[in-house]
């Protein structure tokens, strides 16, 4: 039997880069759900399908393969067998991930993968619908949270590393705003799973947050 781990939360909680220090800890896959979404995204750009069209995207998705596989120790995106890892962080892949992961039928064709992942392979697995919907079974749940401030200020910090110039009121109004959406959306809304242990990173590092969930795995 596979063991599963589910990290849930808001933007900018900090779930990828726990969730990936986690399954390196354990030796676990990590399965970066967004990217998975942005390698259907990819797909849906290839096959040349509008970005307006619904009817389209649900046709044409059903048809994609996508899965995660680990190679010398870094995660590789698979999309019907090849490697398009360095492909998926392009502005218009991200925009029509925007759009086609909206898509009930794109949502449910990617969650029958992630669950054909997680039924093979022990994973950790972070998004906003992992602990409700993707992994309702799964071992540990976790819904990590941080203060808009909070979250906002990361940010800040990471695009100013960077050298990009940005704007903390702006960039915590988006945070404010995606999380209206995420949790008011009508399919798979980001909310706490019942049996989820609620974490709130606003004053931990994170090493203090993965301390603390493989305490609960041992447990």
């Amino acid at each position: 039997m596979s063991y599963q781990i589910a990290i849930d939360g808001p933007a900018g909680a900090g779930k990828s880069t726990i969730a990936k220090e986690i399954a390196k800890r354990l030796g676990f896959i990590y399965v970066d759900t967004g990217a998975m979404y942005r390698a259907m995204a990819l797909y849906l750009l290839r096959k040349e399908i509008p970005m307006d069209d619904s009817g389209k995207i649900s046709d044409a998705s059903q048809a994609a393969d996508i899965t995660i596989a680990y190679k010398d120790g870094l995660q590789q995106v698979l999309l019907d067998g090849e490697n398009v890892t360095g492909l998926l962080r392009t502005e218009e892949v991200g925009n029509m991930a925007s759009v086609s992961s909206a898509n009930p039928d794109v949502r449910k064709k990617l969650v029958e993968l992630q669950q054909e992942l997680a039924g093979r392979e022990n994973v950790v697995m972070d998004g906003r619908d992992i602990g409700t919907c993707v992994l309702p079974a799964a071992d540990v749940k976790i819904y990590l949270t941080a203060s808009v401030g909070c979250r906002a200020k990361r940010r800040f910090d990471e695009l100013t590393a960077k050298g990009e110039a940005c704007d903390l009121a702006v960039i915590e109004a988006d945070i404010a705003k995606r999380d209206h959406q995420d949790m008011t959306r009508e399919h798979s809304p980001l909310r706490q799973a019942e049996d989820a242990v609620l974490l709130d990173s606003s004053e931990l590092t994170i090493q203090e947050v993965v301390e603390k969930i493989l305490a609960l795995v041992k447990r």
